[in-house]
């Protein structure tokens, strides 16, 4: 049955995330490729295609609604864990990619620990995450980033940090930095409850070849270090 190729790659993607037990990302697929099938259900002739369509879209709907109890229960329970793997020399690992699923309105202010958010590219990428944060989530108003001072530009760090604070408040975003000598863990703290602890925190890409090749803008096609990505639920989470 000659069904469309993109939601049959789509979903997929989705039972193989399904298998691994990567849940939320199993649902964004499933919930992309039904909606193609729906469409597809919609404007179509024959009779024995709409109906094989049927099968599948009730078929992938009733494997989503299972996925969704589930996760809500591991949530209900403090037993949620999602665990993605980003090998060395890998693409495909955007920050969006990696968590913008839990980037939505109920994210009212979100925590970043992370002791390397000093040098130009690293602030450049928390930069990238902040832009990421204030277009996905509606009912943003705080972003709190917690690292260390550095020590040799401490000048430029302080420049881009008040410079990215002045530009978010035009969002009526507010922007607070505290510093840390001790800090070690990274993370990423939703107001939502998501968690998510990157081993290398947010500086794991690799720097680009040249200043005009694919990577430089968009970060699911830049080269990334080896690392892992552990995503969790708590329902009292850190507040600041």
């Amino acid at each position: 049955m000659n069904i469309d190729s993109t939601a049959v790659n789509i979903l997929k993607r989705g039972v193989e995330f399904d298998t691994k037990k990567r849940y939320t990302e199993a649902l964004v697929c499933y919930q992309e490729g039904l909606q193609i099938l729906v469409d597809r259900m919609k404007g179509e002739c024959d009779d024995d295609v709409k109906k094989y369509l049927k099968v599948k879209i009730e078929e992938y709907m009733d494997r989503a609604e299972i996925i969704k109890k589930l996760v809500l229960k591991q949530k209900e329970t403090g037993q949620f864990h999602e665990q993605v793997r980003i090998e060395n020399n890998s693409t495909g690992h955007s920050y969006k990619t990696l968590f913008g699923r839990f980037l939505d309105k109920d994210v009212q202010y979100v925590i970043v620990e992370d002791p390397y958010i000093r040098s130009f590219h690293q602030c450049q990428n928390f930069l990238r995450l902040s832009e990421l944060l204030v277009k996905s989530c509606s009912n943003l108003r705080r972003i709190e980033l917690v690292t260390t001072k550095d020590n040799k530009s401490e000048g430029d760090q302080t420049k881009w940090f008040t410079e990215l604070r002045n530009d978010l408040a035009r969002y009526e975003v507010h922007f607070i930095v505290n510093y840390s000598d001790t800090l070690h863990d990274r993370q990423i703290i939703l107001s939502s409850g998501w968690i998510i602890k990157i081993g290398r925190g947010l500086d794991f890409f690799k720097a680009p070849e040249n200043k005009f090749c694919l990577g430089v803008y968009d970060l699911d096609l830049r080269q990334c270090h080896e690392t892992v990505v552990d995503i969790v639920h708590s329902k009292h989470v850190k507040q600041s």
